[in-house]
């Protein structure tokens, strides 16, 4: 497209006059309470996730649409899409009485799709991100001689999702010292800049972007756009190569500050606003909530007061489980290491005791993974509860300080991503192992409670815990039991008196785990 001249207050125009609540509602702007009684400072939450798609886009989408002729009304649309932009085109096509074609990347979650098809959207998937669904999306255009309805790269599109600004400033009337926008191609960030520099200013207003994204950023610096070669799937939504050529020119001028955060971030983020809310945001739904968390730490901010907007909640329920394991990570509320101990008797428990006096008072132990391989030391991959940031390092010097050598993991990717599941395998060493799942109760001293009443000579061959949570945990456990001790054992799990099963015939066990 042509770049526009249109200045801030010529946007304030199209902005007071848009289209959007023919489809959109007028949403919240709700206090954080927890996350602002945390940071010191006031945090609102303007719930776009609440919109008929969860989304922000059918502003802009349906902004663009009512501003077309009957004849082109006629034709049909068409769009390229992560899938927020599509849900909205979707709807308001529906609205409009018209045709909609939605070009989506194939690494589009379900969830997504599923709801596009289910607001009469024809669904055509095509490469891996946005960029080069839109490519495609433009042969089909001529093709078919629909009219395209950019999902940020337009006058109109970025009006309509101005109107959030507009609602943010008449509900907010104190003092609001900044708002954190998450930017993909722009839009949003335009419309938003565009109207608060027209009415407000003073406020700031501060873009945001995945580490692995960040074309914005990448271009504000080059002052050009640049084409990023990759883009990180994590938060979908925002995962586009090039920002538009109207929204490059808006917001090289009107955004006053750029932040990147990572995927634990972001993590973090997403716990945050469920524990305020009780709403689940994607990822790119709480890229400004992480970035007011990084900025208030950066910059040792007290009682000022910043918006973020909570721009989608199309999550893929399968990506929960990732995101749990990641949040605690990410607020640096868990600590990883790798820690070498002594393969000999009594050195487990005295690694356990150590772990209950460490400075900063009692530490749950959140995973717990070993394998004998070794007839000298053992290898236990270790997760701790922590209670502010940078507490990793002061821990793994106790244990290096205490004969245990430590590796400090918790911001290793390999190990957060994949070793933590792969601990384990066979071992030449494990004679007379017994294999039992037990249920420990979570709290203090559970462990120490079994490893107490084992008798000296039966070896743990084999230790797997994850907490997850509840009020018990499941744990997995090889034991050296000699078939001599049989009737021993049988009386030390009668008095241990936690539920367990007997695994040792499982033949998962006996494919994976036992020569």
């Amino acid at each position: 497209m042509t770049t526009s001249k249109l200045r801030p207050a010529d946007y304030l125009i199209k902005i007071l006059n848009a289209r959007v609540y023919d489809v959109a509602t007028e949403s919240a702007l709700e206090p954080a309470k927890n996350l602002s009684r945390r940071l010191g400072n006031q945090v609102l939450l303007k719930r776009e996730d609440q919109q008929p798609v969860h989304s922000f886009k059918l502003r802009g989408a349906y902004n663009k649409m009512a501003h077309l002729t009957p004849e082109q009304l006629k034709k049909g649309v068409i769009c390229a899409s992560a899938g927020n932009h599509a849900q909205g085109v979707a709807l308001s096509a529906s609205r409009l009485g018209t045709r909609a074609v939605i070009v989506m990347p194939t690494t589009t979650p379900q969830v997504k799709i599923d709801a596009v098809k289910g607001l009469g959207g024809e669904v055509v998937l095509f490469g891996d991100s946005y960029s080069d669904a839109y490519n495609h999306s433009v042969a089909l255009q001529k093709k078919q001689g629909l009219s395209f309805v950019h999902p940020f790269d337009d006058p109109d599109v970025i009006a309509g999702q101005g109107t959030i600004a507009m609602e943010m400033l008449r509900q907010h009337q104190g003092p609001l010292d900044a708002v954190f926008v998450a930017i993909g191609g722009g839009g949003l960030i335009s419309g938003v800049a565009n109207y608060i520099k027209a009415v407000r200013p003073e406020v700031k207003v501060i873009g945001v972007q995945m580490n692995d994204s960040n074309a914005m950023i990448q271009s504000v610096a080059a002052k050009k756009r640049v084409t990023l070669p990759d883009v990180g799937l994590f938060s979908d939504g925002t995962a586009v190569k090039l920002v538009g050529e109207e929204t490059f020119r808006v917001a090289r001028h009107l955004v006053d500050e750029y932040m990147t955060v990572d995927t634990d971030a972001v993590c973090a983020a997403i716990k945050d606003v469920f524990v305020d809310t009780r709403s689940i945001v994607e990822p790119a739904g709480a890229l400004a909530v992480a970035a007011i968390k990084q900025y208030v730490a950066t910059h040792k901010t007290k009682g000022q007061t910043y918006a973020a907007i909570l721009c989608g909640a199309n999550m893929n329920f399968d990506r929960l489980r990732f995101v749990a394991e990641r949040a605690d990570v990410g607020e640096e509320k868990e600590a990883l290491f790798a820690v070498t101990i002594p393969e000999e008797r009594g050195s487990f428990k005295r690694f356990l005791e150590l772990i209950g006096s460490l400075p900063g008072g009692p530490r749950n132990v959140t995973e717990f993974n070993y394998r004998m391989s070794d007839s000298d030391k053992a290898h236990v991959f270790l997760g701790l509860s922590t209670s502010a940031k940078g507490e990793s390092t002061k821990i793994t010097a106790n244990f290096n300080k205490n004969k245990f050598q430590a590796i400090d993991l918790t911001h290793d990717e390999l190990a957060k991503e994949h070793i933590r599941h792969m601990v384990g395998g066979h071992s030449a060493m494990s004679q007379d192992e017994r294999l039992l799942r037990f249920e420990f109760p979570e709290r203090p001293g559970a462990l120490l409670k079994f490893l107490s009443l084992m008798r000296p000579g039966w070896n743990i061959s084999l230790f797997h815990y994850r907490n997850q949570g509840a009020d018990y945990g499941r744990i997995l456990v090889g034991l050296q039991v000699p078939p001599k001790d049989d009737k021993a054992f049988a009386k030390f799990l009668e008095t241990l008196g936690y539920p367990y099963a007997e695994e040792t015939s499982n033949p998962v066990y006996r494919l994976f785990l036992r020569s």
